[in-house]
């Protein structure tokens, strides 16, 4: 896009970047199985102002958070070729050779009561309490990653069926009225610690490897007293800081899917993203949660894209907050306000050239692609630094 008009956000990219990446929530999910595939095959509207943020912003790498699963890969290749690569008034279209699917936890029943309202599945949302992810069909708040380089689809690891009993120290559940494990041995020893999945998606960037480090942790509230998603949703988001540690520990308790044992190299190049359910000041998580990547040694720290538009929607809430509101990338109602959820936090191996989250003010005619969810783009542009050989 060359040319930007005064009233919009500008997304120009900066001279000399190398990789614009960028995560966003679509809420693309639909409570019916196959619910996506038959908006997709419509005129759907909001699935429309998806993708024109995504044809707005341009980047060459997007993981898109709750996007349905469908194991054939047909709703993610219609989006990219009916909403992404059509022509449409007001944007250019974009192409994404490029894309990675795999199954995710949510929906899929565990056959354990894991929510412990004496019986196992149900209907509504006590089947979805018993999934080992929460959803009303497998595949639902799935992920997907787009890319406009090559993946190295054979060199991607997957931790979907990681038990949560087998990080040290995990944050186990306890029953406050009773003082009780929430879950029982049985139920323990099985539950999924990924409410989704998490995965490294390596992707080759002219000649270089960039880590794509992809997940959607679960929300920390719609639990109990004995705060079984909180907890849930902190050690989640301690699966990557263990996975950077590179520790000897981990190589004997965190492996992937394939069974490979271990975190990611100290020399690799990485950017999480995703949508982490964790405001770093604010909000019902764990204090701290996020920060154990925010503020990881090998991430670069102390960046924070931000809009005017959330500096906006959070005074006209008017909520208390310890944070810099608008650094906020959700607005969740008038009831819980907007929140600092979704992030791109790349490695130093990275400089940072540009950075923002694409919430437009109100006038903006930018504004209306906005509304389709309740969450907002969060991009960088980067540039691989000069001390970077690989």
């Amino acid at each position: 896009m060359d040319e930007i008009s005064k009233d919009s956000v500008d997304v120009r990219r900066k001279p000399g970047t190398q990789l614009r990446i960028a995560t966003f929530n679509t809420s693309m999910f639909d409570d019916a199985d196959g619910g996506l595939l038959t908006r997709l095959r419509s005129d759907d509207a909001n699935i429309r102002r998806i993708a024109t943020v995504i044809r707005t912003v341009r980047p060459d790498v997007v993981l898109l958070n709750e996007f349905d699963y469908v194991a054939d890969g047909s709703a993610v290749d219609l989006f990219r070729t009916r909403f992404l690569q059509a022509s449409v008034a007001g944007t250019d279209p974009i192409t994404y050779p490029y894309r990675y699917i795999a199954p995710v936890n949510t929906g899929v029943p565990s056959g354990l009561d894991l929510d412990n309202n004496g019986q196992v599945g149900g209907d509504g949302r006590s089947a979805g309490n018993d999934a080992w992810g929460y959803g009303l069909h497998p595949g639902q708040y799935g992920m997907v990653v787009l890319s406009r380089y090559p993946i190295d689809a054979a060199a991607v690891r997957t931790f979907q069926n990681l038990k949560w009993s087998a990080m040290p120290q995990a944050m186990k559940p306890v029953d406050p009225t009773t003082g009780k494990d929430w879950y029982s041995a049985k139920a323990w020893g099985q539950l999924r610690l990924s409410s989704k999945s998490h995965w490294d998606v390596p992707v080759f960037v002219n000649g270089k490897t960039v880590h794509v480090l992809a997940s959607h942790p679960t929300p920390p509230v719609f639990d109990g007293p004995e705060r079984r998603n909180r907890n849930r949703n902190h050690d989640e988001i301690r699966l990557w800081r263990e996975y950077l540690d590179n520790a000897a520990t981990s190589a004997r308790w965190l492996c992937d899917d394939r069974g490979h044992c271990g975190g990611l190299a100290a020399d690799r190049a990485f950017v999480i993203m995703g949508d982490q359910n964790a405001d770093p000041d604010d909000g019902d998580g764990v204090a701290g949660a996020v920060r154990q990547i925010l503020d990881h040694p090998r991430a670069q720290t102390g960046n924070a894209p931000r809009s005017a538009g959330a500096a906006l929607r959070a005074l006209d809430y008017g909520k208390e907050r310890k944070g810099d509101v608008s650094t906020h990338t959700g607005d969740f109602g008038p009831q819980a306000g907007t929140l600092r959820l979704d992030y791109v936090i790349p490695s130093k191996q990275f400089e940072i050239l540009g950075q923002g989250v694409f919430w437009p003010l109100p006038k903006d005619p930018q504004a209306d692609a906005t509304t389709a969810s309740d969450h907002h783009m969060v991009w960088m542009d980067l540039r691989f630094g000069p001390d970077d050989s690989r």
